[in-house]
């Protein structure tokens, strides 16, 4: 009779347990959907808050939209929406959430603080264009009919009207904020101010049917009917004519004399208001790290010093007998390394480097991206300022992505990087990581089209070092350019913060690069103006780099015959974008998981 009792009781207990731990997974459970319906309600939030960036993910709502991000209304409106989603956080304890999920919690609650740090600040507001950045090379890009923006409809060419009569608005108040900006100190650098001009210049000085905003009427699909052919060019003549020629001519002339003329004579952020704050914040922005700029100057004239080293070896192995300056100036000037005549043949070169390592990907790589890929030479409206970059497919796979290269003149292309540059800007770096970030389907949707610089640009780098791995390298100039481009991202650790927090000047930072690097003056003084216009960013690539590096050297010390490459770049892929501190949490997790 005990037993039986004993066993009853047992049996009453395990009932109450079980009621008790369903109970708590249907909390669970409902806790998971709430929070899955945030994450999906932040994300369209965000779409509706920029358009543009909706558009480059395929998503075609918005393609109509431009908010003036410039308005107070804008700005107020940008504060509450990361105010409200940063408070709702806190009615998810992390216990409630899966591992995916806390790990989104803790991404989301990164994106808020750092879009509210950064609206605290007037240097969007106040600096609005500048000559490598700002939304409105972007648009030219658009106008161009290459990039996101689809014509394929009478509905797509609607929907771009509208996008340039708010874009029109958006120029207008541009102009206000810069002579706001005069008032109060915020004033781009002279020497940036001077590359503005030229491209405002050719904007308000082409002819109507030669313009670069006139291009969709150029290029009419051929299903398109003769009424819709006139009816759309009369409305694109007379929004050109009526609406943006006009602003580009007032923007031009605003440039070259008032705004030309209270240009700065300095060089770094420190020069304006909060200047200080605002690069201690960019640090924070661009790497996800709590670095200081005496750290990472320091950390950059270490690694500056260590490449320095096996350039030297590589010097020896061409039995190149002046100094290391001289090689690097033997390099940029040798033509036997300029071997084109015109741009397609720099495409095909390219092509072929893809081709070349198809074979060894398969050893590093489980997973590849199913969105396809194409290589184009960068337009011509913005090539003399460009550097090579890569632009996402659509989310849906539809757009390839694109790697585009600046040829100003092909004859006076120097070859010596292009393994390296492609390795960083297409296949394994930016079009892997981005792609198959964008197709994973176990991520949330606000995931997919997030970019951090650190992450981002630090595994484009890190995937330049592969190239031995991946049968490139063979030729030891190509080895040299990739030391160059390693070299030009530790040089970015000394200038960017020599420009910002030590007092540099422009003219300083292009000696330090040309004393460290083989590129070539021109190419040199594009880079050091780049990082003049957007503090902190050049400091993404090494610092991410360095901690992916550091990660994989840690996992293959602990792991030793258990450690697989291909499910490293797995595990580091996987997640898409994420500051460093997460990647770095998820690692060692992994790391333990394996032991």
């Amino acid at each position: 009779m005990k037993k039986t009792l004993i066993a009853l009781l047992s049996i009453l207990l395990f009932i109450n347990c079980k009621r008790e731990e369903n109970s708590k997974n249907l909390v669970t459970s409902k806790a998971n959907e709430d929070f899955n319906a945030l994450l999906s309600d932040y994300n369209e939030g965000k779409l509706a808050l920029k358009p543009i960036d909706a558009t480059f993910a395929g998503d075609n709502r918005f393609n109509n939209q431009f908010p003036n991000t410039l308005s107070d209304e804008y700005i107020l409106q940008t504060k509450d929406f990361y105010t409200t989603f940063k408070a709702k956080l806190d009615e998810f304890p992390d216990e409630s959430l899966t591992e995916s999920q806390q790990m989104s919690k803790a991404v989301l609650a990164w994106d808020c603080n750092m879009n509210l740090a950064q609206n605290n600040f007037k240097n969007d507001r106040l600096l609005p264009i500048n000559q490598m950045w700002s939304i409105n090379l972007t648009m030219g890009q658009f106008a161009s009919g290459s990039s996101a923006q689809p014509f394929k409809t009478v509905k797509d060419y609607e929907n771009w009207l509208e996008r340039l009569g708010l874009f029109n608005q958006w120029l207008l108040t541009a102009k206000q904020r810069m002579q706001q900006g005069i008032k109060e100190g915020y004033v781009l650098p002279k020497s940036l101010i001077r590359k503005v001009i030229p491209q405002f210049k050719t904007l308000a000085e082409t002819a109507l049917t030669k313009h670069l905003f006139y291009s969709p009427v150029l290029n009419f699909p051929d299903s398109f009917s003769a009424t819709d052919k006139k009816e759309l060019t009369v409305k694109y003549t007379k929004v050109l004519n009526q609406q943006l020629l006009p602003t580009f001519k007032a923007l031009y002339d605003f440039l070259r004399t008032d705004y030309l003329v209270a240009g700065l004579e300095t060089s770094g952020i420190d020069a304006i208001p909060e200047g200080k704050a605002y690069y201690q914040h960019a640090i924070k922005f661009y790497t996800t790290t709590n670095m200081t700029a005496d750290e990472i100057h320091e950390l950059g004239l270490s690694e500056v010093a260590r490449i320095l080293s096996e350039m030297e070896k590589v010097k020896q192995e061409v039995n190149f007998k002046g100094d290391l300056k001289s090689f690097f100036n033997y390099v940029r000037n040798n033509k036997e390394l300029m071997p084109y005549d015109t741009p397609q043949q720099i495409i095909a070169n390219f092509n072929a480097i893809h081709d070349k390592m198809k074979p060894q990907l398969e050893k590093l790589f489980g997973n590849k991206p199913k969105t396809p890929f194409v290589v184009k030479q960068t337009e011509k409206f913005r090539e003399a300022s460009a550097s090579a970059e890569y632009n996402p497919g659509s989310l849906d796979g539809t757009r390839p992505g694109v790697f585009y290269t600046p040829i100003p003149d092909a004859s006076k292309y120097n070859v010596f990087s292009d393994e390296a540059l492609f390795l960083h800007e297409a296949i394994p770096g930016h079009h892997y990581q981005i792609s198959l970030t964008q197709e994973n389907e176990e991520l949330p949707d606000f995931r997919k089209t997030l970019w951090y610089s650190a992450y981002g640009e630090g595994w484009a780098l890190y995937t330049e070092n592969l190239g031995k791995e991946l049968g490139l390298y063979t030729d030891p100039y190509q080895y040299f350019g990739m030391l160059g481009m390693e070299m030009h991202r530790a040089i970015r650790l000394v200038v960017d913060t020599g420009l910002h927090a030590k007092g540099w000047t422009r003219e300083q930072a292009i000696q330090y690069s040309l004393d460290n690097e083989a590129e070539s003056e021109a190419s040199i003084i594009s880079e050091i103006e780049r990082y003049m216009a957007n503090p902190g960013q050049a400091l993404s690539y090494k610092i991410g780099q360095l901690k992916i590096r550091s990660l994989r050297d840690k996992a293959t010390k602990e792991l030793g015959d258990k450690f697989d490459i291909k499910e490293f770049h797995n595990q580091i892929l996987e997640t898409g974008c994420i500051p460093l501190a997460l990647l770095e949490d998820k690692i060692n997790s992994w790391i333990q998981l394996k032991k």
